[in-house]
């Protein structure tokens, strides 16, 4: 392991440092450590942090990579570039199609994301920097604290792609903004600006585009600095709720997503967009 790359940061009033950690989940995922914070970056700015294989894999070993580093209290989530995360990628799921163990694999991550997330021990801040879509949404909602950008927003497009909305947003947004409110959001695919969001119950407040990381970790410094057994297991009590509002919901939901893969309605909207993409980039 490379000697420690130190940097004295002056942030209010306290002190950060930054140095290197192990990681062994790049280019897609970046971990950097600031004193006992690591901030996890979605790194591919270039797709808008949508995620392929290697993203959703290396997002379901995080947690617990994380969760045995010893010097870390608290966690920053974010997305490299314009966007926090696209969700998923198109071309990624046209390799679903007709690869059905691959789509298995997809679906079982999917189940082992939502619970690494629900039990990581510790808290984790979403700085949510631009559009979180899809997966990207609900990553951020299974976050413990979540500071949206002014310019943000949330989308939980499934519905509209001919997919079930599985992974986060059927079993989890009834419990976080009411089931009314969550069914009117999956339905029609709308998307949520920051305003709305924070009105809906998906993210805590709306933080100025440029001070969001900084706030972010602020937030995440707060917490590191409180007793550790304490906050680890005040968190543990809440996400029982989440816990058990998923139960049954989850894995409902993520076997109907496994199906709708096939279904000519989501092929044929996949492939419109990739054309309409390709189109646009001649």
């Amino acid at each position: 392991m490379p000697a420690p790359r130190l940097r004295q940061l002056n942030y209010r009033d306290v002190r950060i440092v930054e140095e290197s950690v192990d990681n062994p989940f790049g280019p897609e995922l970046l971990i950097e450590a600031r004193g006992p914070v690591r901030i996890v970056t979605l790194n591919r700015p270039e797709a808008m942090n949508a995620a392929n294989e290697a993203l959703h894999v290396a997002l379901q070993s995080v947690w617990g990579h994380l969760a045995n580093d010893t010097d870390a209290r608290a966690v920053v989530l974010t997305g490299a570039g314009r966007a926090f995360s696209a969700g998923g990628d198109f071309n990624h799921f046209v390799e679903l199609w007709d690869d059905r163990p691959a789509r298995r694999r997809e679906i079982d991550g999917a189940r082992r994301l939502l619970n690494e997330m629900v039990d990581f021990p510790l808290p984790v801040v979403a700085a949510v920097n631009g559009p979180a879509v899809g997966l990207g949404c609900n990553l951020a909602v299974l976050s413990d604290i979540v500071l949206i950008g002014q310019s943000a927003y949330f989308a939980d497009p499934h519905v509209s792609v001919g997919l079930t909305a599985a992974d986060g947003g059927a079993p989890t947004w009834p419990l976080l903004m009411g089931l009314l409110r969550a069914k009117e959001y999956l339905l029609t695919s709308a998307r949520i600006p920051a305003e709305e969001a924070v009105a809906a119950g998906l993210a805590n407040r709306v933080v100025a585009d440029a001070d969001l990381l900084d706030e972010a970790v602020a937030v995440a410094q707060r917490i590191a600095a409180l007793p550790p057994q304490a906050v680890q297991s005040t968190k543990r009590a809440l996400n029982m709720h989440v816990k058990r509002a998923v139960a049954g919901v989850l894995e409902y939901a993520l076997s109907e997503e496994f199906d709708s893969f096939e279904t000519p309605e989501h092929q044929a909207l996949v492939t419109d967009f990739l054309e309409r993409a390709k189109a646009k980039a001649r």
